[in-house]
């Protein structure tokens, strides 16, 4: 299967539930008045796109109308889908620039941060790069052991330590072991859950500032991982982390289980935190790297003229 066929079958159930309603709504109308534009934003808010986002893409979509004196319905389609692709652009790539580079990688128990771990830094490694994986998320019943048998399967080092030790420790050993060892990448697993949020705000500042202390001057990527099947609740998420943690990217799990796709629109308009990987499926190769335009082709079934990489074999996945 192609790349855009992967990213095209995981948004199946996304795509079946706002672009064929969209394609409905648009061959249903002979003219574009304000009843298509009514039904146009319910298909986008009850896609999980979110009531503001929805209304930011209907004004934006009367606004580029009125541009280029559009009068026939069915263009409307083509112009919602080169405005959600312009929304998701900026800031999807991830920041390696230094050597060792820093990923912090968070997310509450259950949305895939351990597999998602796994699948990053096996991609690294086939592009070349060295990685080093932190598991300081010690408070996880065999939080510890699902990322050393993703470590062991990636072909990279894991540093850990006993379970219900310091998580900061761990950090702390694992940024001077990838310095020590001239690693290109040391990726941090983290709890998942604490007592209370101040307890999980406390321990995420811990960890940032034993890596501002040891890595002073290392490209830093703070990613949170989230269920796509959430919806909404994955925004209230991102917004939550976003205050104990300063996010610079969002992944999106289990893409390919929902209709509920939407919701990638609105965390990056709303919160403006770009979308760095998007997961459609269970495989090693299904952890994409975000690209908006891919991702728009996707979501309304029209593949894109880019040039298609090779996918890698998949390798089985570990439960969260």
């Amino acid at each position: 299967m192609g790349f855009f066929s992967k990213i095209s079958e995981g948004l199946k159930k996304t795509r079946d539930s706002f672009a064929k309603k969209v394609e409905a709504i648009t061959n249903s109308f002979t003219t574009i008045d304000d009843d298509l534009m009514d039904e146009l934003e319910e298909t986008l808010i009850l896609s999980d796109v979110g009531v503001t986002t929805s209304q930011h893409i209907v004004e934006a979509l009367r606004r580029r109308i009125k541009e280029r004196g559009v009068t026939d319905a069915r263009e409307v389609k083509g112009l919602l889908k080169e405005i959600i692709a312009e929304m998701l652009e900026g800031g999807q790539e991830l920041n390696l620039s230094t050597k060792p580079a820093v990923i912090l990688v968070i997310g509450v128990n259950g949305v895939g941060k351990t597999t998602t771990i796994g699948k990053l830094a096996h991609q690294l490694k086939e592009e070349g790069k060295t990685v080093l994986l932190a598991a300081a998320d010690t408070f996880r019943a065999a939080a510890i052991d699902q990322l050393e048998i993703w470590a062991d399967r990636a072909g990279v080092d894991l540093i850990k330590h006993q379970e219900g030790s310091d998580p900061a420790a761990v950090v702390f050993d694992a940024v001077n072991a990838g310095r020590a060892r001239g690693v290109d990448v040391i990726i941090c697993d983290t709890a998942g859950r604490l007592h209370n949020k101040k307890n999980l705000m406390d321990e995420l500042a811990k960890i940032s500032r034993v890596i501002a202390r040891e890595l002073p001057d290392s490209a830093l990527e703070t990613l949170l991982v989230l269920d796509g099947t959430t919806g909404q609740n994955a925004l209230n998420q991102a917004k939550l982390f976003g205050e104990a943690a300063g996010l610079t990217g969002i992944v999106l799990t289990k893409l390919d289980g929902t209709a509920r796709g939407g919701v990638v629109i609105g965390i990056k308009e709303e919160l403006k935190i770009p979308v760095k990987y998007i997961g459609v499926g269970e495989g090693i190769d299904d952890l994409r790297p975000f690209d908006p335009v891919d991702f728009a082709d996707a979501l309304f079934g029209e593949e894109s003229s880019k040039e298609i990489p090779q996918e890698e074999a998949p390798i089985p996945q570990e439960e969260e």
